[in-house]
């Protein structure tokens, strides 16, 4: 599919600053990185080679006794009785970190949290378990959730926002109505109260946020939509007997997905921000779950651990910083001025 002329320059815009086409790369580099947190971090070895058997524990949980071991239980590769079992017949290929989100070290000497050793790059937080580990899992949950719920809030709002700005009328009357009314509703406490009778996970938050994250992107695309379908080449295709489904489609919903592309960067950001911030009150993902709002609660209840806190503060603002500058990218290479003037 070939790209207009406009998009051409749209997207020549967005490349030559610099700042934003890195900022792009680097966040998709950090998502990508963050996708295979199991073969970076990860309490059970990438492949286990014992007695001429090539074996991959994250696949097969083989039992303690398989390796000449006393207990019929789901091997420990971490412990040093069957450490020295498998290398007495073979040997085992670790991850570049040795521990999972939820690995509790328990070979440190020092009082948990412990600070930053060679074991553990970024210390240990309160538990005894690696804040390095527990920052790229937290990563990828905070990724992994804003994208989802990005989507589903360009899809949700775009949809609402194109039924009232297109028919107009009673139709238009009684969304912003219901919009305002549900825009109203109080989050926070619906989400206290919800977690007084559910027990919150990834699923169950991502459902509750996008049914109230629509809002403010459906009055976005709605007055595109009311100012589009006055146009004379709308008005005109609609004499010529363009179906509705179709009209919109080709000719009114281009026109709005330049204010939604626009404001996907700053959508992700909030969305990251909400869950950090739920995760942060505890009123997030499950207890003990690998978060960025967790490791901030982290470090504000052990002052003394000041890695603690030093490692969620710049995590999440570096995070933050690369999405504000896609965002603006975006925003300049969207901006009539700037495209006429790349010409």
């Amino acid at each position: 599919m070939s790209w207009s002329p406009l998009t051409r320059r749209r997207f020549k815009q967005f490349k030559s600053n610099r700042r934003a086409w890195w900022s792009m790369w680097l966040l998709l580099g950090v998502f990508v990185f963050s996708l295979g947190a199991e073969l970076i971090a990860n309490d059970k070895p990438l492949l286990v080679s014992y007695r001429g058997e090539l074996i991959v524990p994250m696949l097969q949980d083989k039992p303690e006794t398989y390796y000449g071991g006393d207990f019929a239980t789901p091997t420990v590769y971490r412990d040093p009785a069957v450490e020295n079992l498998i290398s007495s017949d073979g040997w085992m290929l670790w991850p570049m970190i040795r521990f999972n989100a939820d690995t509790i070290h328990f070979e440190r000497v020092e009082p948990t949290p412990s600070p930053p050793t060679s074991d553990n790059w970024l210390g240990t937080d309160d538990q005894g378990r690696d804040v390095m580990a527990r920052l790229i899992y937290g990563v990828r949950t905070s990724l992994a959730f804003a994208s989802l719920l990005t989507l589903a809030t360009v899809v949700l709002g775009v949809a609402a926002g194109a039924l009232q700005g297109y028919f107009g009328g009673w139709v238009d009357l009684l969304g912003q109505r219901f919009t305002e009314i549900w825009s109203g509703l109080p989050v926070l406490f619906m989400l206290i109260i919800l977690s007084s009778l559910v027990t919150p996970n990834f699923w169950w938050l991502l459902a509750l946020l996008t049914l109230f994250s629509w809002t403010d992107l459906s009055g976005l695309v709605r007055a595109e939509f009311l100012r589009t379908r006055q146009l004379d080449y709308v008005r005109a295709a609609r004499a010529m007997g363009v179906s509705s489904r179709v009209l919109v489609w080709r000719h009114v919903l281009p026109n709005a997905a330049v204010t939604t592309l626009t404001l996907l960067p700053f959508i992700f950001t909030g969305a990251i921000g909400l869950l950090t911030s739920l995760d942060f009150l505890g009123f997030g993902l499950p207890p003990g779950s690998a978060s960025l709002g967790e490791m901030i609660a982290q470090g504000k209840n052990n002052l003394q651990a000041p890695w603690l806190g030093l490692t969620a503060f710049f995590s999440l603002s570096v995070l933050l910083s690369l999405l504000v500058f896609i965002g603006e990218g975006l925003r300049d290479a969207f901006d009539p001025r700037h495209v006429e003037a790349g010409k």
